[in-house]
């Protein structure tokens, strides 16, 4: 099982379990290729039913400070769209089983060819892309080729979406919906936004598709608080801080691990 079907079962057996999706991103060569497939590794391990892998690139416009870096850092060391999909095939090859999801910007995709891109994805088994900065009027090509290779195009929306624009976003998604918190970029924040649920509930009156919420959340309470609202609940600078530290295996391993329960609690 691959692509849009593997994540529609994931989804499928936790909403049977009462539980939500742990969906944690890092992203691929930091803090360098090799310590970073080790830390996707321990995503697994600590029990992410969905792992984000990010793809480096010089201009993150929705990141925050930490990510940005991170991805500077590993742009510096001359990290690749080749290499992100190659840690993809090594993690397959590890027997990491979970939905992986490229998480990046459209130039690199465009840069080495939507067409060779996606094809390279799929063979190196990834399930479906998230791309921040490609709406989906502007993404036939793109999406044409995920349909050729079953990978699964995840579009974002924000508080400031209108119902419009919404059900443009929810009926181009495929896989599940991914909600941005707040209207800004990427970081744990001390508090989730007091609209979040009213957010979620308008979003779900556009579509079926899970949806996933992500930016601002950093904490295994705040993780648990809005796995009561959504189907997946994505961490990512908070994991990315811990993956610059000391001993970055266990310290992401040992957030990972409780973020994963403090998600799966039944709701």
């Amino acid at each position: 099982m691959s692509g849009i079907s593997h994540i529609q079962s994931v989804f499928a057996r936790l909403k049977a379990e009462g539980k939500a999706a742990f969906m944690p991103f890092l992203p691929a060569g930091y803090p360098d290729l090799a310590t970073s497939l080790d830390l996707f590794k321990a995503l697994a391990e600590a029990g992410a039913d969905l792992i984000e892998v990010g793809v480096p690139f010089s201009d993150p416009l929705a990141d925050g400070p930490t990510i940005q870096a991170a991805t500077q850092q590993a742009l510096a060391q001359g990290v690749t769209s080749a290499d992100c999909l190659a840690t993809v095939a090594r993690l397959r090859e590890a027997g990491v089983t979970a939905p992986l999801l490229l998480m990046g910007y459209v130039n690199p995709i465009l840069a080495y060819g939507i067409a060779r891109y996606v094809s390279e994805a799929a063979a190196a088994g990834a399930d479906g892309l998230i791309v921040p900065d490609l709406p989906p009027d502007e993404a036939a090509e793109l999406e044409a080729a995920c349909r050729q290779h079953g990978l699964a195009m995840v579009y974002l929306a924000a508080p400031t979406s209108t119902p419009e624009r919404l059900a443009l976003i929810a009926s181009h998604c495929t896989g599940f919906l991914y909600l941005v918190s707040v209207t800004g970029i990427t970081g744990a924040r001390a508090d989730l936004p007091p609209h979040l649920a009213e957010f979620v509930a308008r979003v779900r009156r556009h579509t079926d598709l899970p949806l996933a919420v992500g930016f601002g959340i950093g904490t295994p309470a705040q993780a648990a608080a809005v796995a009561g609202l959504a189907d997946g609940v994505v961490v990512g600078s908070a994991l990315v801080r811990l993956a610059g530290g000391g001993q970055p295996r266990a310290a992401v391993g040992e957030l990972a691990l409780a973020l994963a329960d403090a998600v799966h609690q039944p709701s």
